[in-house]
């Protein structure tokens, strides 16, 4: 049974190893967190907590650290959200610049939310996968290059940028697009990449450079399809003690050029917390904790922002900070009288 006394001494476990990345023993909770308890009450609470799955016990120490269960029971019914001044002045900073597109202000709020946790954030697009190709156009910038615009049913719109290593006629290009608004229009964009082998020999009987466009456009469907992700701080996570292990390095930054798990991170040996209320979602994947909170930019569209770092990161900062982000960025683009 959780008791009020065994939460008070969890919860001041968890807030020491956030703070040290340490084992926490009985005498620093009697000493810095003033637990009117006997050090004999304090040990036996620890081992109860450790038997029931929310503390660990360290080879190296005889204390003990929070599990990923004694994580997600302090997040769920420990949190406080507070507001962060700090953190708004400098958003609104971002924001009062009329200058600035709305992918600009999302990246850049990546960006301040890194430099200002000291961990690595990022950004998840509206999710375009199941979205319908509605139209594609593509405008030449010189005779090996072009510009190339996507349009989906909810109108959603993507740009990718193409370079040829030979030159392209605008008779080409013209005729590449009006073959695939023709056959692709109300495709599924997940189903693109692959649907483009059906028209190839479309392509080849009426398109001159037909394999340079086709071999540009496969890759930019895939990409539309798949690559909606934007980082900031990938290397905060140096500086993590946890991550002083190179193979827990590596299997960091594999999930960061893997960016088809960031929208599910499902797996049988992740911890999973919703906080509906909040439209929080806490993912932990072995060491790592991935904070998420969705945000809509309009009606038919919505963003994720994210938060990833160690397990032993600050929750009520990040809940905090990620909440401030979010609701500034409704705020301005949210609304049908916000900033488009």
């Amino acid at each position: 049974m959780l008791t009020n006394r065994r939460i008070q001494i969890l919860k001041a476990i968890v807030d020491e190893f956030i703070q040290t990345a340490e084992p926490v023993g009985s005498k620093t909770l009697m000493e810095k967190y003033n637990l009117p308890y006997s050090s004999a009450t304090i040990r036996n609470d620890m081992q109860y907590l450790e038997e029931y799955g929310y503390l660990e016990k360290t080879h190296t120490s005889s204390g003990r650290i929070p599990s990923t269960e004694g994580y997600k029971f302090y997040c769920e019914y420990l949190l406080e959200n507070k507001t962060n001044p700090k953190m708004e002045v400098a958003l609104q900073k971002i924001y009062n610049n009329d200058a600035l597109g709305i992918e600009d202000v999302i990246q850049a709020s990546c960006d301040v939310l890194s430099e200002m946790t000291n961990l690595t954030t990022g950004v998840l697009g509206p999710d375009a996968r199941k979205q319908r190709l509605e139209h594609v156009k593509l405008f030449p910038v010189s005779d090996r290059s072009a510009v190339c615009v996507f349009i989906t049913d909810t109108g959603h719109t993507e740009t990718k940028n193409f370079k040829f290593d030979q030159e392209i006629s605008v008779d080409d290009i013209q005729n590449c697009c009006n073959i695939l608004n023709d056959r692709l229009k109300g495709t599924y964009i997940e189903n693109l990449a692959d649907k483009m082998e059906s028209i190839r020999p479309v392509l080849a009987a009426h398109v001159v450079r037909h394999d340079l466009l086709f071999k540009a456009f496969v890759q930019a469907f895939a990409k539309f399809a798949n690559d909606n992700v934007y980082f900031s701080g990938q290397s905060k996570m140096l500086y993590q003690p946890e991550f002083s292990d190179i193979e827990k390095l590596r299997n960091f930054m594999n999930m960061l050029d893997n960016s088809s798990i960031w929208r599910t991170l499902t797996g049988e040996n992740n911890t999973r917390l919703m906080l509906p209320n909040e439209g929080f979602d806490i993912t932990w994947v072995d060491d790592v904790a991935v904070v998420k909170q969705s945000f809509r930019i309009n009606d038919d569209e919505q963003g994720q922002l994210m938060i990833v770092g160690p397990a032993r990161m600050d929750y009520e900062k990040i809940v905090s900070m990620l909440d401030s982000t979010t609701k500034m960025i409704e705020h301005i683009y949210g609304g049908n009288n916000g900033r488009k």
